[in-house]
C-alpha cells in the first residue's frame, strides 16, 4: 500500500466531526507535509473532508447523492462567509431545513426544531432557546452572542455562525447554494454506471493471449485492460491486438500502451465525448493511485445518456431556460423557431449574451439534425456572425437549414431574424452517433 494509500485509510478511520491538520498527519504517518496535503486534497475531492476557512480541515460523512438537497453546517460557513462562534464539533451534521426568525421568541420557537438552522439578528435569548431545541443559529449582521450561550453550543455541539450579511441576502445564498447542488445531482457520473472490479474481466501482464482466448471464450467480449500485480493499469488489449498471435506470447508485448482512462468523477458526457472522439468502445476506470476501479462500455454510456434525457430536471440550467422557451413555428416548406429574450438571457449591456446564442444555434441545429437522423450527436465546430445586439424582451426568429447529412457528420445554417432584419448568423458542424 502506497503512503497516499495509507493517509486515506487514516482519514476514512477518523471520527466524524475529527479536525485534520497537515503537519498533525505527516507526524502520526511519518510523511512529508507534501504527500500528507496531496492526500488530504483527495480526501476532500472524495467528499470525506471539508475545508473550513477560519477553522480548519474536519472529517465529515459522505453525503449521498439522493440527500444532496441537505448542507452540513460546515457549508453554510464556508457559503456566507461565516466565524464560527461556538460548536465546532458539530460542523459536520446536515440541517433539514432553515428558518427565518422575524417574529417574537415564543412565536418563532414552534417553527424551530432538532437538526434546523434558526436565521436571526441580535437576540441572544432566542440563540439560547434555539440551542436548547437541538437547532444550530447563524448570526446575521456581523453581531456576537454572548459566553454562556458559546459555551452552551460547545455542550451541545451545534454550531453557532456569524455572519456580516442580513437575512434576506444569507436566505438567498442558501438558497443558491441548494439549487446549485440540485443542478449536479443530475449530472451522471461515471462511478454511477461502471461495472466494478468484481465484474471486471481483465489480464496481467504475465498472463498470455491463450488467457485473452479463454476469457473471450467464457464473456463474449474482446476488450480487457491489462494491470500490474498492483492492479496499476498498463493497457488494454483487443480482438486486433491477438489476431495471428501465438497463444503464447505475453499479452505485455501486443497491448496498447498508455490507453484513455477516466476517474469515478468524469461525467458520463465527457467519457461519451471521448469514446466517440476516438472511436474507443471500452474505456479503463482508475482511481487517484492509478489502480483498476472498473469499466465502462460505450453501450452502458449512451444508455445513461438517454435515460438521462428523459428525465425531469430539478435544478434549470441556462440551457434549460433557453430549450424551455423554444417555440416550434415551423411549416412545411422551412424549419423555424421562435424566442423571447428574458433577463436572464443578457448581459451587463441588456443585449443578449454570445453564450446564450451558442446554446441557441445549438438547440436550432441539433433539433433539424434529428429530424434527418435518430440518434445523439456530438457538436464539434461553430462558426458565429454577430452583426446586430439584440436587446432585452426582443422576439427573436431561428431559421435553421440542414445543408448537408452524411452517415457521421451533419453541417447546418443557422439565420438568427428580429423584426425582419438578420442579427446574427452560424455555421454548425456536428459528429452524429448511432444509438
Amino acid at each position: 500500500m502506497t503512503k497516499h494509500e495509507q493517509i486515506l485509510q487514516h482519514i476514512r478511520s477518523l471520527d466524524v466531526g475529527n479536525k485534520i491538520s497537515v503537519r498533525q498527519i505527516a507526524k502520526a504517518l511519518n510523511v512529508s507535509e507534501g504527500t500528507a496535503y496531496r492526500a488530504i486534497k483527495d480526501a476532500e475531492n472524495q467528499g470525506i473532508v471539508s475545508t473550513i476557512e477560519r477553522v480548519g480541515t474536519i472529517r465529515i460523512e459522505k453525503k449521498q447523492k439522493d440527500n444532496i438537497e441537505r448542507l452540513t453546517y460546515a457549508e453554510i460557513v464556508n457559503i456566507v462567509d461565516g466565524q464560527v462562534l461556538g460548536g465546532r464539533n458539530g460542523l459536520y451534521k446536515t440541517l433539514t431545513k432553515f428558518v427565518i426568525g422575524a417574529m417574537k421568541a415564543e412565536a418563532m420557537m414552534r417553527y424551530v426544531e432538532a437538526g434546523n438552522l434558526l436565521i436571526v439578528g441580535n437576540r441572544e435569548q432566542v440563540h439560547k432557546l434555539a440551542l436548547e431545541e437541538g437547532s444550530a443559529v447563524l448570526i446575521t449582521g456581523g453581531f456576537d452572542t454572548s459566553e454562556d450561550v458559546k459555551q452552551l453550543a460547545d455542550s451541545l455541539e451545534l454550531p453557532i455562525i456569524s455572519t456580516t450579511y442580513d437575512t434576506f441576502t444569507v436566505a438567498a445564498m442558501i438558497n443558491r447554494a441548494i439549487y446549485d447542488q440540485l443542478i449536479k445531482k443530475e449530472i451522471v457520473l461515471v462511478e454511477d454506471i461502471l461495472i466494478s472490479l468484481e465484474d471486471t474481466s481483465y489480464l496481467t501482464t504475465s498472463h498470455t493471449v491463450e488467457k485473452w482466448h479463454e476469457l473471450n471464450n467464457k464473456t463474449g467480449h474482446s476488450r480487457y485492460p491489462i494491470v500490474d500485480d498492483d492492479l496499476k493499469i498498463q493497457g488494454i488489449v483487443t480482438a486486433k491486438d491477438v489476431m495471428g498471435v501465438s497463444p503464447f506470447v505475453e499479452v505485455e508485448k501486443v497491448m496498447t500502451k498508455h490507453p484513455i482512462t477516466v476517474t469515478p468523477q468524469t461525467s458520463v458526457a465527457s467519457a461519451a465525448h471521448m469514446m466517440v472522439w476516438e472511436g474507443i468502445e471500452l474505456l479503463p476506470v482508475i482511481g487517484s493511485n492509478k489502480k483498476l476501479v472498473g469499466i465502462i462500455s460505450r453501450q452502458d454510456v449512451l444508455k445513461a445518456l438517454q435515460m438521462l434525457q428523459r428525465q425531469p430536471h430539478v435544478g434549470e440550467t441556462i440551457e434549460d431556460l433557453v430549450t424551455r422557451h423554444f417555440e416550434d413555428v415551423s411549416t412545411s416548406q422551412d424549419y423555424c423557431f421562435e424566442l423571447e429574450v428574458n433577463p436572464q438571457m443578457t448581459n451587463h449591456l441588456g443585449t443578449i449574451s454570445y453564450g446564450v446564442i451558442t446554446t441557441i444555434v445549438t438547440e436550432a441545429g441539433s433539433r433539424v439534425l434529428r429530424k434527418y437522423k435518430k440518434g445523439d450527436l456530438v457538436v464539434e465546430n461553430i462558426t458565429l456572425f454577430f452583426i446586430k445586439p439584440v436587446q432585452i424582451e426582443s422576439k427573436i426568429r431561428i431559421l435553421p437549414k440542414v445543408l448537408e447529412v452524411g452517415r457521421k457528420f451533419g453541417k447546418v445554417d443557422v439565420e438568427i431574424f428580429h423584426e425582419g432584419q438578420i442579427v446574427g448568423k452560424a455555421m454548425l458542424m456536428a459528429q452524429l452517433i448511432d444509438r
